[in-house]
């Protein structure tokens, strides 16, 4: 089989690649010389549908396999006895007990709904000696582990077929030693009474026994093994495994696992697998191809190019949207953390953060492809428990948009739609693709806008909620409602009338335009005093706190600009307070959020900072985000260590927030670089406005930009030099308060030399 002789393939491939882009390289690789002995520190793979983690467990070799809608829907939260408008009547009276009883108990007492494991294969390495190597490139994501006894081991699942592969290279003559290649399934124990979770400190739920199933059934062959596994209902998943000795003495395998219908295995042979393998290393090419960074914190730069890589293993189209684990459900016989659920209040949408900049527009449609499939369900919910038209999603959610409930202040806030439409207006503005506008960000935000003035009232000529709250401030107490705005809510809701007003002014829908920026207007002002933004008018942020939800406003929404004298102020201050409260209540997801805060304020000291106490004190060996401090409680009391991709993808945004930024209508370059960073650069960053963005810095002193255009549109630049000009081109250009600004059209590119006297010579 071609693809597994590696060596020749794999490194004249690499040069080719290195040769168009050059990152990431093999130090961005994670490489051990030993298996992980946790689930959480295993190598991940994945194809946003499938995903697997490499690991050794009790001696064997273990893939712990999943996939994305490998769900129990069965409903827990029963809505038909409880309303908001009923809530809001509770909370008046001071009576939360029921409350808490309808919409928070049913999700910690029942184990269902909940993201499901699948199963895992494992190989008894009782003969292969001690691993010599344990290799993940993540340029074609491939493992490869090397043994002492000669034995090679690759593992990788296809690009963009439903299917992982597996093999045995330079395997030993010895009988014995063939037969203990052959795989074994290791079924998730639903029927084990005994079956206790393991106390790993990973904040792991119930054990799978609770969810009741029927026994599955296993049927093997010589060369297979079938996994039929009743769920719920009439549902049901299968895991099929198969496996053939080559003619070289090589073993391949290959495995997939199915929802609600028969496993389909494409079969190995000689002529067919090869080809497979080109198209799984195309796909990864032309992944990689899309942006680059070369920073000269080789710590940032190997963990933003493993969060890239973990993006590409995740978010893929026809998968679902990015859950808490993904494709990488904890395999330690519980339901995962959180039942691996959709959280819409926070790590959802950061988890879509780096797509957008660092040029994965097709990934970033994920979530707002999933979103629009659920728009039916989220509509339904809408009016049974608001009562009014239009469009609000659960902040916590199942596969196919159920309500699941918990904290009700955040899994049914009333605002959790304001923050998933951002995400259609992201796509619109980084992509300028019209089609989109009219079909899916318009009808999207229209909906979100219809429910949001509907659900609000008017009182002495400003609009206001019935109930406010703000991500996770005061818990699941009666005190974590507010009849005032909290600064979360009113950003949220400020930032949909001006997007949808944004909108249909793109459109030429002037009178809908006018009446969104009338309901625009009607919002009162944001609570700010000395400590800049407070949680809520009377209410300061009064002790250290995970969630950066007061500070929307600043970021992500960008509401408020450092550069705007009436801003300046209120963001200053609240950095000052942030920093006076500390970090001990943080999670590992609070310090890239606080980077990207950091690095809209333009103090690059302090982002970077930010960014290396994530990366080495809240990460797992495989760059898994950990919630906790890892470090042992160095930089925050929390230390345990329950696995959520959203901080993963929150530290990459944070990075590119240093090198590119797209602001008020203009793109500002090295926006936020701490000062010792003299040599940066960055290829094909995407910037608002449909703009591929490359940039140098050299010595200290910026040398080039390059824009290149996706759309027929017009730039603007905040420019870091002021004597520039366009390389071989006469383009007309305006300068005007410091931005300068060109047209455009489609696929033009063009390239601005500064001509400061350093760069002359």
């Amino acid at each position: 089989m071609k693809f597994f002789q590696v060596p020749v393939y794999f490194f004249f491939f690499l040069l080719h690649c290195t040769l168009i882009q050059a990152q990431p390289t093999e130090k961005d690789n994670l490489h051990f010389d030993h298996l992980a002995t946790r689930w959480d520190e295993a190598m991940p793979l994945g194809n946003g549908m499938l995903g697997a983690l490499i690991w050794e467990k009790n001696n064997h070799l273990r893939l712990s396999l999943d996939r994305a809608d490998l769900w129990d829907e069965r409903k827990a939260l029963d809505l038909s006895k409880f309303n908001f408008a009923w809530v809001v009547q509770q909370v008046h009276a001071q009576q939360y007990d029921t409350v808490q009883q309808l919409g928070d108990a049913p999700y910690d007492q029942i184990v269902y709904p909940t993201k499901l494991p699948a199963a895992a294969i494992e190989f008894d390495m009782t003969t292969w000696g001690k691993v010599i190597s344990n290799t993940l490139d993540i340029t074609t994501a491939l493992n490869t582990i090397q043994f002492e006894s000669g034995l090679i081991f690759h593992c990788y699942i296809h690009a963009s077929r439903q299917q992982g592969y597996f093999s045995f290279e330079h395997i030993p003559g010895d009988k014995k030693f063939v037969d203990l290649l052959i795989p074994q399934l290791v079924i998730p124990a639903y029927q084990s009474a005994k079956n206790i979770p393991v106390n790993d400190n990973s904040h792991a739920g119930e054990g799978l026994q609770r969810l009741g199933y029927a026994a599955g059934t296993v049927t093997t062959t010589e060369n297979s093994i079938l996994y039929h596994q009743p769920t719920y209902a009439n549902h049901y998943y299968e895991v099929r495994i198969e496996w053939k000795k080559m003619a070289a003495g090589n073993i391949i395998g290959t495995w997939t696992i199915s929802q609600d219908h028969p496993t389909q295995l494409s079969p190995i042979n000689n002529s067919v697998e090869p080809t497979y393998w080109d198209e799984h290393l195309l796909w990864w090419k032309n992944y990689w191809a899309q942006s680059a960074i070369h920073l000269p914190d080789s710590l940032l730069q190997k963990q933003y190019y493993l969060e890239l890589y973990k993006l590409g293993c995740v978010a893929r189209a026809g998968a679902p949207a990015i859950t808490l684990q993904a494709i990488w459900t904890a395999d330690n016989g519980s339901l995962p953390p959180w039942k691996g659920d959709f959280h819409n209040d926070l790590n959802t949408q950061l988890s879509y953060w780096p797509a957008y900049t660092s040029n994965h527009l097709s990934e970033a449609a994920t979530f707002t492809d999933w979103l629009w499939k659920t728009m039916p369900e989220n509509k339904t919910f809408t009016k049974n428990y608001f009562g009014v038209d239009g469009l609000n999603v659960p902040g916590v959610e199942t596969l196919h948009g159920y309500p699941m409930g918990g904290w009700i202040q955040y899994s049914l806030s009333p605002t959790t739609t304001a923050w998933c439409a951002q995400y259609f207006y992201w796509q619109w503005q980084y992509s300028q693709d019209t089609t989109f506008l009219h079909d899916r960000a318009y009808p999207y935000l229209h909906a979100v806008a219809v429910y949001l003035e509907q659900i609000t009232f008017l009182r002495n000529g400003k609009r206001y909620l019935p109930l406010s709250s703000s991500p996770e401030y005061n818990d699941n107490n009666l005190d974590a409602w507010f009849t005032d705005w909290t600064n979360y809510d009113l950003s949220l809701v400020k930032f949909l009338f001006s997007a949808i007003t944004d909108v249909c002014n793109r459109m030429q829908l002037s009178n809908e335009a006018k009446h969104w920026s009338d309901i625009s207007r009607q919002l009162p002002d944001y609570a700010i005093n000395e400590t800049g933004l407070s949680v809520a008018p009377g209410q300061d942020l009064e002790e250290s706190h995970r969630h950066m939800s007061p500070y929307m406003s600043i970021y992500p929404l960008a509401l408020l600009d450092i550069n705007k004298p009436e801003d300046k102020p209120v963001i200053e201050n609240s950095m000052r307070h942030l920093e006076t409260l500390g970090t001990r209540n943080w999670c590992g997801y609070s310090f890239p959020w606080m980077a990207c805060l950091y690095a809209r304020a333009y103090d690059g000291e302090k982002a970077v900072k930010q960014l290396q106490i994530f990366a080495s004190a809240f990460c797992s060996p495989n760059s898994f985000h950990l919630n906790g401090d890892q470090s042992g409680g160095h930089y925050s009391s929390l230390t345990y260590r329950p696995f959520t991709l959203e901080g993963n993808f929150a530290f990459a945004q944070g990075v590119q927030e240093l090198l590119l930024q797209s602001r008020d209508g203009y793109i500002e370059v090295f926006p936020a670089l701490p000062a010792g960073w003299t040599d940066v650069a960055f290829e094909n960053l995407r910037a608002a406005g449909a703009f591929l963005i490359s940039a140098k810095k050299i010595h200290g002193v910026v040398k080039s930009i390059q824009v290149q255009a996706t759309a027929n549109t017009t730039c603007t630049l905040k420019l870091p030099f002021t004597d520039f000009a366009f390389a071989g081109s006469q383009k007309k250009y305006t300068v005007h308060d410091g931005l300068l600004s060109f047209s455009l059209l489609k696929n033009e590119q063009v390239e601005i030399m500064n001509l400061q006297p350093s760069l002359k010579n």
